[in-house]
């Protein structure tokens, strides 16, 4: 388990939240998954939902940005001391702004990027929202994670723009690497061209720990979600990749003790 109540370092997932069109459904499901208490924020927040778990804030729900045929999904926001010169470092390293940094309020200055490959992710300068401020265990995040077709392109762009450094974890089967910038591990990067259908399309996964996961997809199915990728053990906990019930993907894993951020 970690408890913080301060900025995360610089490259550091930070905080999730998903893009939704029916709000009410958004918070019964995940309120029903993982027990989240979810509290409307402010009119001025645009119908944001701020989620706590023990009382400790660990995602977001909010209206779906863009097009209608924008799908729902969840976003990664990777910490930043200064969303102004991250935003510069990214388009001078290959990537696309989506989003020029903005002011949210005083709880944070925000962006919207896509890297080389065409994952989407955000970037998140604190205020007085450092982000997560509970995380690896039980109905919280645990790891996050960029795949795409771009493997080492997108390993030189995070490097340029974020600082991180990488331990291979390839194999003949699959392309992976963790990334960090000091100590521990902070998240993953892998080829989807060795670990994924053809349709799989480029993007950062959030894992949201469980204390039983087959349970937990029970639950999902129970739900209205569904099932991408059956329940498989690895050396960190079993993990599954699921749809809520209006297809925004995340994956689950029951922790062990060696699962870190």
């Amino acid at each position: 388990m970690v408890l913080r109540d301060t900025p995360w370092p610089a490259g550091t997932p930070c905080w999730v939240d998903l893009g939704s069109d029916d709000l009410v459904r958004a918070k019964t499901f995940y309120g029903t998954l993982f027990g989240w208490e979810t509290i409307d924020g402010p009119p001025e927040t645009g119908g944001y939902v701020m989620c706590e778990f023990r009382g400790q804030p660990v995602a977001g729900i909010g209206p779906k940005m863009g097009p209608p045929e924008v799908p729902s999904m969840w976003t990664t926001y990777l910490a930043t001391q200064d969303a102004n010169a991250t935003a510069a470092r990214i388009t001078a390293a290959g990537g696309q702004l989506i989003a020029e940094p903005f002011d949210v309020l005083d709880v944070g200055r925000m962006g919207v990027a896509a890297d080389p490959g065409g994952a989407v992710f955000g970037i998140w300068q604190a205020g007085t929202h450092s982000g997560f401020r509970l995380a690896n265990e039980p109905g919280s995040v645990c790891w996050n994670e960029n795949m795409s077709r771009s493997f080492e392109p997108n390993k030189a762009f995070y490097q340029a723009v974020f600082g991180y450094e990488y331990d291979d974890m390839s194999s003949e089967d699959f392309s992976y690497a963790t990334f960090k910038t000091t100590g521990n591990p902070l998240g993953g990067i892998g080829d989807l061209g060795t670990m994924a259908p053809a349709e799989t399309p480029p993007h950062w996964m959030t894992y949201f720990g469980v204390s039983d996961t087959d349970e937990a997809l029970e639950i999902v199915t129970k739900l209205g979600g569904s099932v991408m990728r059956p329940a498989w053990d690895t050396p960190y906990g079993r993990m599954a990749i699921v749809g809520d019930d209006q297809g925004a993907v995340f994956a689950l894993m029951s922790l062990s003790d060696q699962s870190g951020q």
